[in-house]
């Protein structure tokens, strides 16, 4: 899920949030200090965004999502290269 910089308010536990930086440092991920869950990033590709984890949405859940596409991580768009598509992640409830 995406969110302008202001679209999000941490309610609690922003003083255990800690931040990464991947390969280029461009991107901010924001993981929990504690039990090391991924809470979000400021994207990359757009950095007046951040990616959320829906699972640390009062809530929301990631099984609200019938279907979910999966990019190409490997290949970015601010490298020049196009958003290539690697798949769809789709639940299926158990019976």
């Amino acid at each position: 899920m995406s969110a302008d910089l202001d679209g999000i308010n941490i309610t609690q536990g922003r003083e255990l949030l800690t931040v990464y930086r991947f390969n280029t440092k461009s991107a901010k991920h924001y993981f929990c200090s504690r039990c090391s869950v991924y809470t979000h990033h400021q994207r990359r590709s757009n950095p007046k965004q951040y990616g959320v984890n829906v699972a640390c949405l009062k809530g929301m859940s990631p099984f609200d999502f019938q279907e979910v596409p999966v990019y190409d991580g490997t290949r970015h768009p601010a490298d020049g290269f196009p958003p290539t598509r690697a798949g769809t992640l789709i639940y299926r409830p158990a019976e």
